[in-house]
């Protein structure tokens, strides 16, 4: 299967461009939409998320993610990572850092292959998809292997926050296993202690806990937790308790 992770949105054409390539070349495949809103031009903050994502893929999946807002620079390099058997095709940019810090086995490859058209824009179409159909159909891609970038710290959390859903939940790059239940989070002036699910905090009271993708999530029952902390991308997280080690 082929998983597509990007921050283009559901408005305007790219979407659907970068999948039409992708069925034209493996009408047999299945693509799944994994995420269409990952946080806007932060390759940082989306790569945390999609190592959450993407821990429970199968083994031969190829994630075809585009969080690339240097598209067309040399700012970055066109990169596969084969990681746990799983391949990711997308930007050198840092957007399968933590994927790759956190993998029992992890291999760095750059696209070599080049296409007949390649726009200066839309390499998820052009570059990318071609690359991620061809993974996937067991085809032979054009690829040359590098040591790849310097992973020091990628394997830990990143304590802030990295997605706000429809709701005002804001889910952080805080893995919730190694928090204890008994610490608190600290956000700007507000504090906030643990709950195990949204009712069991009294209607309007904001909490944390851990999410079903693993990582430490603010939220609020029945209520916008980011418009009530005032919460945003990237806002800034302390724990105040000892992390389980």
């Amino acid at each position: 299967m082929i998983l597509m992770f990007t921050d283009f949105g559901w408005k305007g054409p790219y979407l659907g461009q970068m999948e039409s390539v992708l069925r034209r070349d493996v009408p047999d495949i299945p693509i799944i939409n994994l995420m269409s809103d990952a946080p806007a031009f932060n390759p940082k903050a989306a790569g945390y998320l999609l190592s959450a994502l993407t821990a429970e893929a199968p083994a031969g999946a190829v994630i075809l993610g585009v969080v690339d807002p240097g598209v067309g620079s040399s700012a970055r390099e066109p990169v596969v990572l084969h990681a746990d058997g799983r391949w990711f095709v997308g930007p050198g940019n840092g957007l399968f850092n933590a994927v790759a810090a956190r993998a029992d086995a992890a291999k760095w490859n750059r696209i070599q292959w080049q296409p007949p058209r390649l726009s200066v824009s839309f390499h998820g179409r052009d570059l990318f998809a071609p690359v991620a159909a061809g993974l996937a159909s067991g085809h032979h891609v054009e690829l040359e292997a590098f040591d790849g970038p310097d992973l020091a710290g990628w394997d830990g959390d990143l304590d802030e926050v990295v997605y706000i859903d429809g709701f005002g939940n804001a889910v952080t790059g805080i893995r919730a296993d190694g928090l204890d239940r008994g610490s608190h989070l600290k956000a700007g002036p507000h504090t906030l202690r643990w709950a195990r699910t949204f009712s069991d905090r009294p209607e309007g009271a904001a909490f944390w806990y851990g999410n079903s993708l693993g990582l430490v999530e603010i939220a609020a029952n029945k209520a916008n937790a980011a418009e009530q902390l005032s919460l945003d991308i990237g806002t800034k997280i302390e724990t105040l308790g000892l992390r389980k080690r």
